[in-house]
């Protein structure tokens, strides 16, 4: 069988998300519906423009239901503004380099923590999500301070009630999470390929 392009893959999402059964999480062994779109990082901009577009046709159409972006490097600036704490992690960074502020906001965001405790995750769980499909963007832009396979895994235990569809720079082998193609995460991750 011959590999799909990037193009006929972006132009199947609308169709399969649309589906009745997907957005019921029907017909996965009654799994939550959580998704993988993985990608060649360097048609990032062309898959955030087909994402917009989806999102325009979608939200704006006379479909029974919605898609909500979370793109999480803007879910942790917006974080970081309100607590006031944006200015002082860019003189962290100055100060101590970056590695050392990357720790230090994984542990004020409380990314290695679980559900409530997590900043990202919390935020996520505050959106009205009724009769929507959440989609996770900004992957790349947030590396390595957020691991998408720990937003998933914790996103997974508080969230069943919707499909999630992580759009990913990098393969995904169906079992294992490959950043830019080229990072082995090393992180085991079962999601199921959106197309």
């Amino acid at each position: 069988m011959a590999k799909l392009s990037l193009d006929d893959r972006l132009n199947q999402i609308e169709d399969k998300i649309s589906e009745k059964s997907f957005r019921e999480n029907k017909g996965l062994g009654n799994e939550v519906g959580y998704y993988i779109f993985d990608y060649d990082p360097r048609e990032e901009l062309y898959v955030r423009n087909h994402i917009a577009y989806l999102k325009d046709r979608i939200n704006n159409g006379n479909k029974d239901f919605r898609i909500v972006e979370f793109d999480l490097f803007h879910l942790m600036v917006e974080i970081l503004k309100e607590e006031g704490y944006l200015e002082a992690f860019f003189d962290l960074e100055k100060e101590n380099g970056f590695f050392e502020m990357a720790d230090s906001l994984v542990e004020t965001l409380g990314l290695d923590e679980t559900n409530e405790l997590n900043l990202i995750i919390s935020r996520i769980l505050q959106e009205d999500l009724t009769d929507s499909v959440v989609f996770l963007t900004g992957v790349g832009k947030c590396h390595p301070i957020i691991a998408s396979h720990n937003i998933l895994n914790n996103l997974h235990q508080v969230l069943d009630s919707v499909p999630v569809v992580l759009f990913y720079p990098g393969e995904y082998s169906g079992q294992d999470l490959k950043l830019f193609g080229t990072m082995d995460s090393h992180n085991y991750y079962r999601a199921f390929r959106l197309v």
